[in-house]
């Protein structure tokens, strides 16, 4: 489960902004999840309570904002949407399609006290 240590590199990011930006407590995180990053959000979930126990980001609502795979297609020369990595093209069927997004995690934005 490659989400445990996601997670505690989410929770470094939010020690480090804490002690740049002088805040005590962390109250909401909002993380994008790419369809095609391989990262589960339900045990994503699980491991931030679990991560975040005792620390500045106790209690804090986890906010996960899914986003679409996106692709090109060289045949087709068009962008398109891919639910999975390795789907083919939903325009021409061809398995040329290159990822352009939705294949990354990351920390959108948080609010703190």
């Amino acid at each position: 489960m490659h989400e445990l240590s996601l997670m505690q590199g989410v929770l470094e990011i939010l020690q480090n902004a804490a002690h740049n930006q002088g805040f005590q407590r962390v109250r909401v995180v909002r993380l994008e999840i790419g369809k095609l990053s391989a990262v589960d959000p339900q045990a994503l979930r699980f491991c931030f309570d679990v991560v975040c126990n005792g620390t500045l980001a106790h209690a804090a609502a986890l906010e996960i904002l899914e986003t679409p795979g996106q692709g090109w297609c060289p045949q087709c020369r068009c962008a398109v949407e891919l639910p999975t990595r390795f789907d083919p093209c939903p325009s021409c069927g061809g398995y040329d399609t290159q990822v352009t997004g939705g294949d990354a995690m990351r920390v959108v934005d948080i609010e703190v006290d």
